[in-house]
């Protein structure tokens, strides 16, 4: 076995937790994000929709969006 070459195995043996905790801030990541376009896609917001699916801002931008529409009224038709 070479030295200079990391071993990928013990890698993940090592760094398990961390690849978790990536794996599920991802999930939530993506949840939100998806939450986030179906709402301003139902208020017919184009801008929002726009910035949500284009900006991959790690869960900030659609977070952001929640907290300014949640006393918005409900879905127009």
């Amino acid at each position: 076995m070479d030295l200079t070459q990391p071993d990928f195995l013990s890698f993940i043996d090592d760094y398990s937790y961390l690849i978790g905790i990536i794996l599920f801030l991802v999930i939530v990541d993506a949840i939100l994000k998806l939450i986030t376009l179906w709402q301003s896609a139902r208020r017919k917001q184009i801008a929002w929709f726009i910035f949500l699916a284009l900006i991959n801002s790690l869960g900030i931008l659609p977070v952001i969006y929640l907290i300014v529409n949640r006393n918005k009224d409900k879905f127009r038709r």
